[in-house]
């Protein structure tokens, strides 16, 4: 019983179009819409480090390319939780980005899209510690950033948007 519970239910899955994202690995649409992908430059840290984080994650530094990622960064660390003596038990630091994938032929924008994410910071009475931590808490966010973004342009690659005749609308 419990066998054929599982074999319905991966024919289930199978019958409603559902497939991985990067499937086919270097040779599937993801893999191949990535190499046609350049990262314009993204000013300060936060921007270095985002932009590090999509070269990791779309294969490098590339020129040439049919189209080009512009990404404006927000980067805010906002300070609540009152103490006794009037200074600030944890911060939230945000990282949000606003990303345009822009064909190079033409200067169209085929998608427009923000991505975000945000960490909880500890205030302890050692300043080193808090900057540590902050620092640290932006790395983590660059990295999810970087990580929403890849999947953002892996869906719109396997929809048949880079690779092929891109859309002229944006998602």
């Amino acid at each position: 019983m419990r066998k054929s519970g599982l074999a319905a239910l991966l024919l289930s899955l199978a019958a409603c179009g559902l497939a991985p994202v990067y499937s086919d690995g270097s040779r599937g649409a993801a893999a191949a819409s990535f190499s046609e992908i350049s990262v314009a430059a993204i000013p300060d840290r936060s921007g270095f480090l985002v932009r590090q984080a999509l070269y990791d994650r779309l294969g490098g530094v590339r020129e040439g390319t049919r189209y080009r990622l512009e990404v404006e960064l927000d980067d805010q660390i906002v300070a609540f939780g009152v103490r006794g003596d009037n200074s600030a038990a944890r911060e939230r630091r945000t990282l949000r980005a606003r990303y345009r994938l822009v064909d190079t032929s033409n200067n169209e924008v085929v998608l427009d899209a923000t991505a975000g994410s945000d960490s909880g910071i500890d205030r302890v009475s050692s300043n080193y510690a808090v900057v540590a931590a902050e620092e640290k808490a932006l790395e983590r966010l660059a990295t999810e950033v970087a990580r929403q973004i890849s999947a953002r342009l892996a869906l719109f690659a396997r929809s048949g948007g880079a690779g092929e005749t891109a859309p002229s609308g944006r998602d």
